[in-house]
């Protein structure tokens, strides 16, 4: 199989490779290329790679999947099988500038969520679309698998030219998931089925069934599990108690968002601008030294600032919550890059499994049937999916009540107005995905948002009074 993965150049691409590195079986990728407007990176990357199959040679690995580099987009996409999108429009640069933006307007300044989110999906959203056409143009029976954030968000403008053939994926669900069985004391997490509903970075586990009965009561009955693993550190037990369900991590950035917005405005710097200083240290490390630098170094540099960026995950959060540092169980890896070689092998071997993706909201054995009845079904949204050849499709879930089908549908019409605003060029359909909001509490500070994020980001001019 050809795998191509757009943001070749992109940090977390190990991840990936490494994954393939442990696949052994029939059918397995095989060939590998990375794309990236930045050959620099590329480069530094790709001396990654050399050196992780290097060490799976060594371990008695089949031979490594064939890696090849390239800066021209049609070229990486023709014959591939598999896309893997895991692009970074205006870098993490761009990602600093999103989240200081909406923290000079006392709003939170994050990737996705609120106002960076909404300011990264309209610069995101144009170069998605272009890709996603490109895709139907050069290789119109490949698979799609994004990673880009604001990963719902893309996946649906992606599915409006690709349909069924574009799936969004995120790990926190499967995380979150896996932390509840854990502290259950589920023999095998895997096996659990999660009742998990909403949007990316949008969600709950309103129940965790093995061999069809649920489990999740037993965690609130019990404080010292509740309060022993990360979302019940971060969110505390009484709330817990009080939804009744547990909600994805980033859901603190709503449930506690004056706290939130309080820690990130007194960080020294804000998560993105941190990525950005190591990243750049790491991408110049590699660059700096010789080519031809022993075997395994590439490697041991990009493993000690991937150690660095995980323990330093949502700390603000942790900060304003009190919850610590991250739990060593909370720190394996296991993360999204499996998420993504399950969701190919089950589509490429026909190997059926159950994994929690963002698709359309709509159920394809049930004729206008919709997975939740709050939104129509060109919606994408975040939902257990069966997967195999034919690829994701989504299973029925409990519907969303009360504030959850609220703050749902509420941020589900932000996204629209994003996809509008991309689309029409309008800065009226911009200032109306800030305006509505759950985070932003004004219609001037939406107005004002938009135009700093026009004067911080160049790629924004797209967007006129009309």
């Amino acid at each position: 199989m050809h795998l191509t993965i757009l943001g070749g150049g992109g940090f977390r691409v190990p991840l990936v490779y490494g994954a393939l590195l442990r696949d052994r079986g029939e059918g397995r990728v095989t060939r590998v290329t990375l794309h990236d407007l930045d050959a620099a990176r590329l480069d530094a990357i790709a001396r990654v790679l050399c050196d992780q199959a290097v060490a799976a040679r060594a371990e008695g690995a089949p031979e490594a999947p064939e890696v090849r580099v390239t800066t021209d987009l049609d070229d990486a996409l023709r014959g591939a099988d598999f896309v893997f999108s895991a692009i970074r429009v205006g870098g993490l640069a761009g990602r600093a500038a999103d989240e200081r933006v909406a923290l000079d307007e006392g709003v939170l300044g994050q990737e996705t969520v609120g106002a960076g989110g909404i300011a990264y999906g309209l610069r995101t959203v144009p170069v998605a679309v272009d890709i996603a056409r490109r895709v139907a143009r050069l290789a119109p029976d490949a698979w799609v698998i994004n990673f880009t954030n604001p990963a719902g968000l893309v996946t649906e403008a992606m599915s409006r030219h690709l349909g069924s053939r574009v799936i969004g994926i995120c790990d926190s669900p499967v995380g979150l998931a896996r932390r509840v069985a854990r502290t259950l004391g589920v023999p095998d997490p895997a096996a659990a089925r999660a009742d998990y509903a909403g949007l990316n970075h949008l969600g709950w586990l309103r129940g965790l069934y093995v061999d069809d009965r649920d489990v999740l009561p037993e965690l609130f009955v019990d404080q010292a599990r509740l309060t022993s693993f990360e979302e019940g550190r971060l969110f505390g037990a009484d709330w817990l108690r009080a939804l009744g369900s547990v909600p994805n991590e980033y859901l603190h950035y709503y449930y506690f968002n004056r706290e939130a917005v309080a820690a990130y405005r007194q960080a020294r710097q804000t998560r993105g601008a941190f990525l950005r200083d190591q990243q750049a240290r790491f991408y110049e490390e590699l660059s700096a030294g010789p080519h031809r630098a022993p075997s395994g170094a590439a490697w041991e540099a990009w493993d000690r600032t991937r150690a660095e960026r995980e323990a330093t995950y949502m700390a603000e959060n942790r900060e304003a919550a009190g919850a610590g540092e991250r739990a060593a169980d909370d720190l394996e890896s296991g993360g999204y890059e499996y998420v993504a070689l399950a969701l190919m092998r089950a589509v490429a071997r026909d190997e059926r499994t159950t994994l929690i993706l963002n698709v359309r909201n709509a159920m394809p054995d049930r004729p206008g049937g919709r997975v939740l009845d709050v939104l129509d079904e060109a919606a994408v949204v975040e939902v257990p999916c069966t997967v195999d050849a034919a690829g994701a499709r989504p299973v029925a879930v409990s519907q969303l009540a009360g504030h959850e089908a609220g703050l749902v549908a509420a941020v589900k019409a932000v996204e629209r107005c994003v996809l509008d605003a991309a689309e029409s060029g309008s800065a009226r359909d911009a200032v109306k995905a800030f305006a509505l909001h759950p985070l932003v509490d004004s219609v001037q500070v939406a107005r004002r948002l938009l135009t700093g994020y026009r004067d911080a980001h160049p790629g924004l001019g797209y967007l006129r009074e009309r």
